[in-house]
């Protein structure tokens, strides 16, 4: 396994891409690998030990009609297939609290929720005080399983709350 941490992202080419670029330049950008999740399959995750796990609620895969489906229900299946053991998780995503309020970062609760049931270890969870919506499947005991972002609403914040969270995550992946 790579001492690199894996950042795993989609959809490509929007938001979501450009705050994996931001996370894996805040970790170091030689300690981090950038894979793109529509192009990858369970066997990529065996080649790290640390894996941060990236995704918009509604992204530029939602609007785009050539796409049947999104990066990550592509991928759901995927799930099944990962050696979780020795390795640590962390999620980010991104959402729109405004729009999207009773729905925000949904999606890395969905993904989330994956992870516990095949029993991985989740890092880098986030207090809920700061931000404002009213519902979301990522508020897991109180607190978001990873990291929300709000480019659409709050991007004054994302350099501040991205610099703080990989501090953390630098504290526990190994």
């Amino acid at each position: 396994m790579k001492n690199k941490v894996g950042i795993f992202y989609g959809p490509t080419g929007g938001k979501a891409e450009n705050v994996a670029q931001k996370i894996r330049k805040a970790i170091g950008e030689d300690m981090a690998d950038l894979i793109p999740i529509k192009n990858s399959k369970a066997a990529d995750f065996d080649k790290y030990k640390n894996i941060i796990l990236g995704c918009s609620t509604t992204g530029k895969e939602t609007w785009d009609a050539e796409r049947t489906k999104p990066d990550w229900d592509l991928f759901r299946p995927e799930f099944d297939k990962i050696n979780y053991e020795g390795k640590t998780f962390a999620l980010f995503g991104l959402g729109d609290h405004i729009t999207y309020a009773s729905k925000f970062i949904d999606t890395v609760g969905f993904i989330g929720k994956i992870l516990i049931r095949k029993g991985a270890k989740i890092v880098g969870q986030v207090p809920t005080s700061g931000y404002k919506f009213t519902d979301s499947e990522a508020v897991i005991n109180n607190e978001f399983i990873g990291l929300p972002i709000d480019e659409d609403y709050e991007p004054e914040l994302t350099d501040k709350r991205i610099s703080e969270w990989t501090a953390k995550l630098k504290t526990v992946f190994s």
